[in-house]
């Protein structure tokens, strides 16, 4: 008893230094105050999608009207109707799949790339690893027409793999990649080379489940990277059937007037996507991203 008591002294101790503040649970003013702001901060965020959303199921003249109506008083599917005449669906599609071949592309050559540079002995490994970083700081528009050139050599211009390919290689993707894979033991990788397990066993069955939550925070960052990259797509795809969601809805605003209704019910559209993919990854990408932050 006495054992006991003298070693919970300290947590006492530490407990009335810190105050009441501190108590699991408690309520105070600092932390009502953080829950209040953190409210108003989501608020703000999902604000833009409610919008959207909501405009989607009202006509133009409502959208257009100088007194904003915040919730569809006599809401219409109209504008989604007006949408799939045209190739509305077709867009997405081609978008689908132009994003997730990209991100999965990415990740498989980013989590090799990224493995060999941080695991594996070799002539050359910094300065390639100094070519990656320095990439990431290039803008894309500094490459655009070198890209163009090339995609039209290759005879793959105007297709989606116009888009898919310059992806690939993502100097983010690899960068991210060697970070996760440096904190995989050395012991690890000898034990299994020592058990007589080749490279490719390794890589699959031992480093590929140590860096699965870099690989799901990249697909999200991937998937989100190509679905927003409007300017590559408008240089690389030009016929209606083979644009992506984004240049569809763009074509849909007129020079002299503009159906808010239906651009909206777009955007709504193009958002689904998305936020699946984000649901899926989302156990990987806070993973990923916390991964790190506590060292022991």
């Amino acid at each position: 008893m006495e054992n006991t008591a003298y070693q919970k002294a300290p947590a006492r101790k530490l407990r009335a230094q810190r105050g009441p503040e501190h108590e699991v649970g408690s309520t105070t003013p600092y932390r009502v105050a953080c829950i209040v702001i953190l409210i108003v901060i989501a608020l703000l965020f999902t604000f833009p999608l409610y919008w959207i959303i909501t405009g989607s199921f009202k006509t133009n003249k409502v959208n257009t009207a100088s007194v904003p109506q915040w919730f569809p008083l006599a809401p219409t599917v109209e504008n989604y109707q007006n949408l799939f005449t045209r190739p509305a669906l077709k867009w997405l599609g081609n978008t689908v799949v132009m994003c997730v071949c990209s991100m999965a592309l990415t990740c498989v050559a980013g989590s090799m790339a990224g493995y060999a540079l941080a695991k594996k002995k070799f002539r050359g490994r910094a300065l390639f690893f100094s070519l990656f970083v320095g990439a990431m700081a290039l803008p894309k528009q500094v490459i655009l027409i070198p890209l163009l050139k090339e995609m039209s050599f290759l005879g793959i211009h105007n297709t989606l793999w116009a888009v898919i390919m310059p992806t690939v290689g993502w100097p983010f993707g690899v960068f991210l990649m060697k970070q996760f894979s440096e904190s995989i033991p050395d012991a690890l990788l000898e034990a299994a080379k020592i058990d007589g397990a080749g490279e490719t066993r390794t890589f699959v069955e031992i480093v590929l489940p140590l860096i699965s939550p870099g690989i799901g925070a990249l697909a999200i960052f991937t998937f989100i990277s190509c679905w927003n990259d409007y300017f590559l797509q408008l240089i690389m795809l030009n016929e209606t059937d083979k644009l992506s969601i984004s240049l569809g809805i763009a074509k849909m605003q007129g020079q002299f007037s503009n159906d808010f209704g239906l651009i909206m019910a777009g955007a709504a559209l193009s958002s689904v996507p998305i936020i699946i993919v984000f649901i899926m990854f989302q156990r990987f990408f806070t993973s990923g991203i916390t991964m790190g932050a506590v060292k022991g």
